[in-house]
């Protein structure tokens, strides 16, 4: 099988009404923390696309490690985006995994050739990513995005602050 994404699902996502409500509950009810959170406002993201036509993406995400996967939550800020696609706005749900892809343009028409859509495409910097719609396959979306080292290094740096976490601080 020559398929181009690495398969190792290393994230699990979901849609949230409010971050920072959601962080807390994972932190006391769970012990998952600490969270890391970023406000990304539309002025962050380059080439953004819904549905294949250009578009804005807003929205704060908080990121934390849970054993070997990475918890996203999501407060999507924009409307029209493949967060809203699944959860629409007053719910909260599982919205997608994700996997890391070396090749994103090959991704992309791979799993386009197989009937799965981007429901979201951007660029922050070297990063690309895209949400594919597999609800069809696997009830939820599923997210690529470029590995590179800049990323890698970051997220080892979120799983390290897990693992000496300690319960203080647990919005930064």
């Amino acid at each position: 099988m020559n398929k181009p994404t690495d398969r190792t699902i290393f994230q699990n996502a979901w849609v949230v009404e409010d971050i920072e409500t959601a962080c807390m509950k994972w932190v006391n009810e769970l012990g998952v923390g600490p969270f890391f959170l970023t406000d990304y406002t539309e002025d962050t993201f380059e080439e953004i696309t819904y549905r294949g036509e250009p578009s804005k993406l807003a929205m704060k995400v908080a990121i934390a490690q849970a054993g070997p996967v990475q918890i996203e939550l999501i407060e999507p800020i924009s409307e029209q985006c493949a967060y809203r696609d699944s959860v629409p706005r007053g719910q909260m749900g599982f919205h997608h995994m994700c996997v890391w892809t070396l090749d994103f343009d090959e991704d992309l028409q791979y799993m386009e050739s197989l009937g799965y859509t981007a429901a979201n495409t951007g660029r922050v910097g070297h990063v690309e990513f895209a949400y594919f719609d597999t609800r069809p396959l696997m009830g939820c979306m599923l997210e690529v995005v470029t590995r590179n080292d800049g990323t890698v290094n970051r997220f080892a740096e979120i799983a390290a602050a897990a693992e000496q976490w300690d319960g203080n601080d647990p919005i930064r």
